[in-house]
């Protein structure tokens, strides 16, 4: 475990003690250092020395939303702090119904680069990047769908089964559940690769720990708040599975899941979680004592990485995929667990991690990006 910490440990961790930005222009941001974005093909448009107008969609939720949203405006902002020639600005949305006004409000404002958050913008980026074809895009959580969009995919499956087995092995009641914000591949994924873990852990250790919330092979099923933003509906979805037994639960939420810090504050001691994106004893420090550790997303870095290339000249092409061994997923650090995981818990993930990644175990869950 102690590669995966020290591979990880800053994934969504550092840059986002500052990003609980309101501004548009907060450069104030601080970086990490884990996930690497590289670009397949370029187009070369700007001069390295050239002002760059960059704007950014964000998603429902809000640029503080502890989870997506934050994490790719913190990626953006470290990106100005490092290169001054950087201008970066976003444009909230209140719900879909924003995404298409949205992105053609910025595709008019003369933005060198666009930069929607989100895997349900596809649509909406593919019709406005079709559409102005000398305009640059790029889009979080879906694939080029143009060939002026750079599409930046996660394999969260691979870091989502490391959180199963760790919930698996943590749990004393030998139930565990998971619920997402919609059912959608980039929460699924998440619950996919949960699930998948479960299962693994139950098959290397003999046991039969269920999961509560989600089966990988009924992707129509399963328990969603239906937001990424109501943490009412979140707490009750996680008191509901309380009460059926589960004492680890991992939300796959935004916003939303906050809701789940707020149902495990107040079982006494008898539920904790695995959060989601981010470190969330970064992010949502409020409830940091009841993370066991958290499944992490390289938004930040992927985003920062994508705004050096374009601040150098280069408007990269294609798709980046990130995963453990890039550091585009993976499992933050313990924190307050650290010493009540035990020590062949630690050891089994670390061998989990590099048989992953050696293809020794398969992923099967069908949203993973090709």
């Amino acid at each position: 475990m102690r590669h995966v910490a020290k591979t990880l440990a800053t994934m969504g961790a550092v840059a986002l003690i500052a990003a609980g930005c309101s501004s548009k222009a907060d450069n104030n941001n601080a970086s990490d250092t884990t996930s690497q974005a590289p670009s397949n093909g370029t187009s070369a448009s700007t001069s390295g020395g050239a002002k760059i107008k960059a704007c950014m969609v964000l998603d429902t939720g809000g640029v503080d939303d502890k989870s997506f949203n934050q994490s790719s405006w913190a990626g953006l902002t470290a990106a100005a702090k490092a290169n001054p020639n950087i201008s970066p600005s976003y444009v909230a949305s209140n719900s879909a119904n924003d995404y298409t006004p949205n992105l053609t409000t910025e595709t008019n404002a003369g933005c060198d680069t666009i930069i929607a958050v989100g895997g349900l913008m596809g649509d909406n980026v593919k019709k406005i990047a079709t559409a102005n074809p000398n305009q640059h895009y790029a889009e979080i959580d879906n694939p080029s769908t143009a060939d002026n969009v750079y599409g930046i995919q996660y394999n969260t499956a691979q870091g989502g089964f490391l959180g199963g087995y760790l919930a698996a092995a943590m749990s004393k009641t030998g139930k565990v559940g998971t619920w997402g914000g919609l059912n959608i591949p980039p929460v699924t994924i998440y619950m996919d690769g949960f699930w998948e873990g479960v299962q693994y852990y139950n098959k290397q250790n003999n046991k039969d720990v269920k999961v509560l919330g989600w089966d990988e092979t009924n992707q129509k099923g399963g328990t969603f708040a239906g937001s990424f933003t109501d943490q009412n509906k979140g707490k009750a979805i996680t008191q509901a599975m309380e009460q059926a037994g589960a004492d680890v639960v991992f939300p796959v939420a935004g916003g939303s899941g906050l809701g789940a810090g707020a149902a495990a504050a107040a079982s006494g001691g008898k539920l904790n979680l695995i959060w989601v994106d981010t470190d969330g004893c970064e992010s949502a420090a409020q409830y940091c004592k009841y993370f066991i550790s958290s499944v992490t997303k390289g938004l930040t870095k992927s985003v920062e990485d994508y705004m050096q290339q374009v601040g150098s000249g280069t408007f990269p092409t294609g798709n980046y995929i990130g995963t453990l061994q890039n550091g585009g997923t993976g499992l933050a650090p313990f924190h307050d667990f650290d010493s009540k995981v035990p020590q062949n818990v630690k050891d089994a993930l670390q061998k989990i991690t590099s048989d992953i990644e050696s293809g020794a175990i398969k992923i099967t869950s069908p949203s993973q990006p090709k």
